[in-house]
């Protein structure tokens, strides 16, 4: 097994690679040719991290934050769980899919501790006894002068719930990878083995169904949501050339999105109507009045069919001229005073521009996602007052017209 050691966002040493591997990992880093060198490549990634193995090469993406960090932005992002530091043991520099496979089995331990999860579920079933109730109409329409079998519905009491389910499917989908670890590859399989009589279903990535907590199921709330990040973000599988691509890849621009989307929902304390994600805006937003340049702001305050603020995150170590360019938009789409940028703080400094002839003031902030969980929501809190500001401002301009 050949291994390659990269970093987001970092340049690569050259690399010898043949075409195959090399048009596999074009999908997701940036490939130079070396000078002087015959197949050999410079290799920078974007965005994208974790592990992709092609053929007998093993690829690790490490992202510029800790994968703790990162796995404690994810699942606040998805079930606002707020993992610590403590709760990941897996040494620094491990493999993404390694990691989240440790911190899955670590969760379900934890998890199981108490006894799996039960649950009642709903069955129709035809049956030579009675159980629940019988039910008349699809008796008669399926057996009519039968007596035997009967059409009955009743409720089961087991561990083939959801919530189980999505953890045998996480981990399922983990095992199908090649882990490093060997020790972690068997915990899964305890994992596996644990759920034995849970259903494996396959959940597509983007229609992952999430659970309902309260405090009979709260001790599964830690591994159902990892389970949801794993089964979300999902494995890479391609086949090119003859050469088979899998493994387990995470783009930072997402999670980097939906955690400022949530953190910033729950800091305002708005509803998720009134502060959607750019999949659930209320109404269109166009930039022309024929509504043909439609826009989907990253961030947006509502109340009811009324914009009071909008603005973008970007994953990026810089602010972007095209980014200012986009808010702008929106800020002129929706007759808006301003529009908030919001960077990690990785080498952006927080500023304010005044647009020419525009009335349009475009602000600068960053996040620092270097520390806890709890540092990081600590920032989120300085960011909610600017977007307070600026909404009030929005009002006071609506007023005043």
């Amino acid at each position: 097994m050949r291994e390659i050691d990269l970093r987001e966002y970092a340049r690569s040493e050259s690399h010898r690679l043949s075409p195959a591997e090399r048009d596999a990992l074009a999908k997701i880093v940036t490939i130079e040719p070396a000078a002087g060198e015959m197949d050999a490549y410079h290799l920078t990634p974007g965005s994208t991290v974790g592990a992709l193995e092609i053929g007998d090469l093993s690829v690790r993406i490490q992202p510029k934050i800790g994968i703790p960090q990162l796995l404690s932005l994810a699942c606040y992002a998805i079930g606002k769980v707020k993992f610590q530091e403590t709760d990941f043991d897996f040494p620094e520099h491990t493999a993404l899919p390694d990691a989240l496979a440790a911190a899955l089995v670590a969760a379900a331990r934890r998890a199981f501790g108490r006894g799996l999860l039960h649950g009642y579920r709903t069955e129709e079933e035809a049956l030579h006894t009675v159980r629940g109730r019988i039910m008349v109409a699809e008796q008669i329409r399926r057996r009519f002068d039968l007596l035997l079998p009967v059409e009955v519905r009743y409720d089961d009491f087991t561990d083939d719930i959801l919530a189980n389910q999505l953890v045998k499917a996480a981990a399922t989908r983990l095992a199908a990878l090649r882990l490093r670890s060997r020790e972690t590859q068997r915990s899964l399989g305890w994992v596996a083995a644990t759920l034995d009589n849970v259903s494996l279903i396959e959940f597509a990535s983007k229609d992952v169904p999430k659970v309902e907590f309260d405090r009979l199921n709260a001790h599964y709330r830690e591994v159902v949501e990892l389970s949801r990040l794993i089964l979300r973000h999902g494995a890479f599988e391609a086949e090119r050339g003859g050469i088979r691509a899998a493994g387990f890849l995470m783009d930072m621009n997402v999670v980097f999105q939906e955690f400022v989307t949530v953190a910033l929902r729950e800091e305002l304390k708005a509803s998720e109507r009134e502060f959607p994600s750019d999949r659930r805006l209320p109404h269109r937003i166009s930039l022309d009045e024929g509504g043909q340049v439609g826009l989907e702001p990253d961030l947006s305050w509502w109340d009811g069919a009324a914009c009071t603020f909008i603005g973008d995150a970007k994953y990026k170590r810089r602010v972007d001229n095209d980014d200012l360019y986009q808010v702008l938009a929106y800020a002129t789409a929706l007759d808006l005073p301003g529009a908030l940028l919001i960077y990690p703080q990785d080498g952006v400094t927080p500023a304010a521009y005044q647009v020419r002839h525009a009335g349009k003031r475009l602000e600068v902030a960053s996040v620092d996602l270097s520390g806890t969980i709890d540092a990081v929501l600590e920032s989120i809190g300085a960011l909610a007052e600017r977007v307070r500001a600026l909404r009030a401002e929005s009002r006071r301009v609506e007023r005043a017209a």
